[in-house]
């Protein structure tokens, strides 16, 4: 199995979130989701595979947390990328949430109350079957995720990624995040996974 890397960040701070905040959630938080992932993966390879067990086995755990670890490492990974830009939607993906949500403000005010409502993530992903878009919150990184989808955006609600500079206010942050979304980044996504041949 391929070993994970730390993905370097793109900026060192931006406007709303500090080089502390976001050195701590990064180099701390994300790092150790990448380290944990590939300690895992080297347990896997000589994991006792002949006595698996529902209630409890080495690999039963290992899987589970495996999931944990992983997404982890990819949730953030998508969070990180989407930063960097001046919040003004535009693209195909604009395109697209103004036909599946209505318009974009309806869009931008069911994903910033996603925010709220949910204690991990909220997920604006590509469903590839039903061929459009939908907001998605996941609690923790190995649940509320849907097979079938596709990440596109990805907002971190977890304190550790605002509390150094909102404490509590998780609204001002995701207000901040809102304005610092790259859709070039969102973009990208689209081609990356040929996403336009499932379009309906």
């Amino acid at each position: 199995m391929a070993e994970r890397t730390v993905k370097p960040l793109k900026y060192k701070s931006l406007n709303g979130l500090t080089e502390k905040q976001l050195a701590e959630h990064h180099d701390v938080l994300y790092a150790g989701y990448v380290k944990k992932t590939n300690e895992i993966r080297q347990k896997l390879a000589n994991v006792d595979v002949a006595t698996p067990n529902a209630t409890y086995s080495d690999l039963r755990e290992l899987k589970v947390e495996e999931t944990f670890a992983l997404n982890g490492v990819k949730l953030h990974e998508g969070y990180f990328d989407n930063l960097g830009g001046d919040g003004k939607a535009h693209g195909v993906v604009a395109d697209w949430i103004g036909k599946d949500f209505g318009s974009y403000a309806k869009w931008e005010s069911e994903f910033k109350a996603c925010g709220i409502a949910a204690r991990g993530w909220v997920v604006l992903a590509f469903d590839l079957e039903e061929g459009c878009l939908y907001n998605f919150v996941c609690d923790v990184h190995n649940q509320g995720g849907v097979w079938g989808t596709i990440p596109l955006l990805i907002l971190d609600v977890y304190e550790h990624a605002y509390f150094l500079d909102y404490a509590t206010g998780r609204k001002n942050y995701i207000e901040a995040f809102m304005k610092l979304i790259d859709w070039k980044v969102v973009n990208e996504q689209v081609k990356k996974f040929g996403l336009d041949k499932f379009r309906k």
